[in-house]
């Protein structure tokens, strides 16, 4: 009936006919390009748009200062040959190292720490576990002491592994926290809890650091991520050194590079010697989230939805210093005025 309808329409109004198919197309298409998404072109946007459209949501960050560094030092390590650690602590702490510590265990320290129990010393720490350990061994590190601690399980103890997968128990955990009570107060961050994973007969993963949390006094537990930047940077390496000549061969050549560009070192911008990956001209003061790459600058990040090192999608991005955004800022003001 409705195709008589249309019939007897079209051979008295062809007009009618056409203008029904285009709405039909027109409905048609605007229902798959919904469907599948659509969206300009970036190549046909102007710049503006383009700017407000990627620009990628600041993180907002609490600057504090951690007074303790664990390095695992490199070398065989093993349940029954222990393992070589190098703690670096800005005032004098104490390192004590559990071995074959509980896995439940541990989380419910970390949880008691949150609900009330401050973990401050070894002593509530242990509290915290129930003991629930298999050996401990503690070391006292005094203030800029570079020095390796070894740490291993008694040669008494018969402990040859921790068993199969999974495991109830990690083969080291490494506590580290201020030696004196007064200097507790001066800082946010009481305590270091370090995962280390060992290389055992049941288990031949490569000895490394796991996890690492940082306890603070307000009762937080913060996962400390690893930051991925160049290595051919020097002055972001970790805590490791070098050799005390080729410290003083780099600070020679750093003196010379800053007298051949001063109007680099006026500015700022060779603070770091790391330039952003993208314009080559600015700092690079940006950590990308969630993949963790450090690789552009303030003015760079606004341009970008994706890493430029990764490809992953950026969620949100903080600053490393203030210092260069300040800097930006007070560049952009006097160009506007």
């Amino acid at each position: 009936m409705a195709a008589v309808f249309l019939v007897m329409l079209y051979e008295y109004s062809p007009l009618f006919y056409i203008t029904v198919v285009s709405i039909c197309f027109l409905i048609t298409a605007a229902m798959v390009l919904g469907w599948f998404g659509f969206d300009v072109p970036v190549i046909l946007r102007s710049s503006d748009d383009t700017e407000l459209s990627l620009k990628i949501p600041e993180k907002r960050m609490v600057q504090v200062k951690n007074p303790f560094a664990l390095e695992m030092v490199s070398g065989a390590s093993s349940v029954t040959g222990g393992v070589r650690l190098r703690p670096r602590c800005l005032e004098s702490c104490v390192l004590t190292c559990y071995w074959g510590c509980a896995v439940q265990g541990l989380q419910e320290a970390l949880q008691s720490h949150q609900h009330g129990v401050r973990i401050s010393t070894p002593h509530k720490f242990e509290e915290a576990l129930h003991s629930d350990y298999q050996h401990h061994q503690t070391f006292l590190v005094e203030q800029g002491d570079p020095s390796e601690r070894l740490s291993h399980l008694p040669a008494d103890s018969g402990i040859r592994d921790l068993g199969f997968l999974p495991r109830v128990r990690y083969p080291l955990v490494a506590l580290l926290t201020l030696a004196e009570p007064d200097v507790r107060e001066l800082y946010e961050i009481v305590a270091n809890v370090t995962v280390i994973h060992i290389t055992d007969d049941k288990y031949r993963l490569t000895s490394r650091i796991l996890y690492q949390y940082l306890l603070t006094a307000q009762g937080h537990v913060l996962d400390l991520k690893q930051l991925f930047m160049s290595a051919d940077d020097q002055s972001w390496r970790g805590v490791s050194e070098p050799p005390e000549e080729e410290q003083q061969q780099r600070k020679e050549e750093e003196e010379e590079r800053r007298e051949e560009e001063p109007d680099l070192q006026e500015s700022g911008s060779g603070e770091s010697g790391w330039d952003c990956v993208v314009c080559q001209n600015a700092p690079v003061n940006r950590v990308l989230l969630p993949c963790r790459h450090t690789c552009l600058c303030d003015g760079c990040v606004e341009r970008f939805r994706q890493c430029p090192m990764c490809r992953a999608f950026v969620l949100e991005s903080f600053a490393l210093s203030h210092h260069f955004t300040t800097n930006r800022q007070e560049l952009e003001g006097l160009a506007g005025e």
